[in-house]
């Protein structure tokens, strides 16, 4: 496939443009807890990477959602480097 063609995951119309191509997005919700919608993108040099938006419902209390957040930032960190390591390994 060259650069300037639609990749077969490619949802085309408004959803591509820039230069840059993306998938539909694929959404994952749990109502009164959040919802997770995650992009595929190809950027215009070529590179691809997901996006990914998160929104997290948090408590009232600000002690509690403090730690909420505190609790979501490290489990962030622990999926990002996931997902690079399980890109480097041998298929």
């Amino acid at each position: 496939m060259s650069r300037d063609r639609h990749p077969d995951w490619c949802a085309r119309g408004h959803l591509c443009g820039l230069g840059e191509h993306r998938a539909r997005p694929i959404a994952l919700e749990h109502p009164g807890l959040g919802r997770v919608v995650l992009t595929r993108i190809r950027a215009r040099d070529g590179r691809e990477h997901a996006e990914v938006r998160l929104t997290v419902a948090l408590a009232g209390t600000e002690l509690v959602a403090r730690h909420q957040l505190l609790t979501l930032t490290n489990d962030l960190d622990t999926v990002l480097t996931r997902a690079v390591y399980a890109s480097q390994r041998p298929a």
